[in-house]
């Protein structure tokens, strides 16, 4: 069962005067289990609505609308099902001590797949989960697929069960659902003709399987080397070209990339990163593939229509990888629009050298490096590094930075040019 968290206004749900805490029971004789039952359910223009309050009392409203309208009402957050694999390269293990508790809390949710485009391995799906995923449509899904190989996906999920991942993706697409596919890259366990083995599988499962990016594994100083290390230059550049070798394939016979490289692995392996054209329709920017390029162009696109900004000292916060590819366009904002910028480069002492993206970015080290190298009028923090409570990863609060930079004005930026227009 699900609870009503909020009654939207100019809705059926306050017309009925539906109370904040109801439970919804079932919707046409059948269990409300969770928010994606639903949305699936309510989307009928019958409904037979089964409601127990707070108070224990019990009604069945029975409404007539417009097919897909919805009743109006915002849902407490579902329990979330954890994942039970042991993964060599798990992010849990790469943990501090004193991390924030959400930070522990490993999801294996496919509703968080379907709503989210968070990427499951369906390992804890059983029979009665993938009847719900075909009768319920729910696509596309996000799947963390790493090796097609039977052995070689259990040696890296640390389960037997995780051998069966081709026979489920041909399941799921043989009923009409799609899929996007990852594979996180660990030298020595999965790449080189592993990965060409991946790469062929699952393009052979078909048109469905919309896509596979390839990203490097990610590692703090609490999990490198156990079991699992780095990608070397070389090795980044290897699979960059086995990525290749599948585009072009995919370009000649289904005219898409499909398969894609995170940004991390052009930067690893020391070559340009690659032309818009490179990124099809941008499935997956959230998987960092196309993130940087975006940001780029957005710059291009934007500092020409900038106003001047007259000798203002902006400082533009970023991680240790972003920061050579961010200092050209500090550079061609003093040019262009008499700017005094500057990158303000911030390592990561959260989870050490080996985590350079911007969006982990510790609110203890934001607050250390403009300190360091201000004062300044404005600084642009990535938004990315912000959770939904606007809390840093190390759980530092973003009005704690705000207050020890004042009076800089700080501000929270998806892009530069759009973030000191409006600041």
């Amino acid at each position: 069962m699900v609870r009503i968290a909020h009654v939207l206004p100019g809705t059926i749900a306050e017309e009925l005067e539906l109370e904040i805490g109801t439970r919804v029971v079932r919707i046409n004789g059948a269990p409300v289990r969770d928010g994606v039952d639903f949305r699936f359910l309510e989307a009928d223009a019958s409904l037979e609505v089964e409601l127990a309050t707070e108070r224990g009392e019990r009604y069945l409203f029975e409404i007539e609308k417009d097919p897909g309208e919805p009743l109006g009402v915002a849902l407490a957050p579902d329990a979330v099902r954890q994942c039970s694999n042991k993964c060599v390269f798990c992010f849990i293990d790469g943990n501090p001590n004193g991390a924030r508790r959400s930070l522990w809390l490993k999801d294996d949710d496919f509703r968080l797949s379907f709503t989210y485009g968070t990427y499951v391995t369906l390992t804890n799906l059983g029979e009665r989960g993938f009847e719900r995923l075909i009768e319920q449509r729910l696509s596309p899904l996000y799947v963390s697929v790493h090796a097609t190989e039977p052995d070689v996906r259990m040696r890296l999920l640390g389960v037997a069960r995780g051998g069966d991942i081709l026979a489920q993706l041909r399941r799921l697409t043989s009923e009409g659902l799609e899929v996007h596919t990852q594979v996180v890259l660990c030298p020595g366990w999965n790449d080189g003709a592993h990965l060409d083995r991946t790469i062929d599988d699952l393009w052979d499962v078909g048109p469905r399987a919309l896509s596979l990016s390839v990203v490097p594994v990610g590692l703090t100083r609490y999990n490198l080397n156990r079991p699992v290390r780095q990608l070397a230059s070389h090795e980044a550049a290897a699979a960059i070209a086995q990525v290749e070798r599948a585009r072009v394939r995919a370009q000649r016979e289904r005219d898409t990339g499909w398969a894609y490289c995170a940004d991390e692995m052009f930067y690893l392996a020391g070559l340009p990163l690659p032309a818009a054209e490179y990124y099809d329709d941008w499935p997956l920017t959230e998987n960092g593939v196309g993130a940087v390029r975006t940001l780029l162009d957005a710059f291009d696109a934007g500092v020409g229509a900038l106003p001047p900004q007259h000798g203002r000292r902006i400082g533009i916060v970023t991680g240790t990888r972003m920061a050579t590819v961010l200092q050209p366009l500090a550079e061609r904002l003093n040019a262009r629009r008499g700017a005094h910028a500057s990158i303000v480069t911030v390592e990561n002492g959260y989870f050490g050298h080996t985590v350079t993206t911007a969006g982990l970015l510790p609110g203890a080290d934001v607050q250390s490096a403009i300190a360091r190298d201000g004062p300044f009028d404005v600084v642009l923090i990535p938004a990315e590094s912000l959770n939904d409570d606007d809390h840093f990863i190390d759980d530092v609060p973003f009005h704690a930075v705000v207050a020890s930079a004042s009076p800089a004005h700080i501000v929270a930026a998806h892009e530069i040019t759009s973030a000191l227009a409006a600041a």
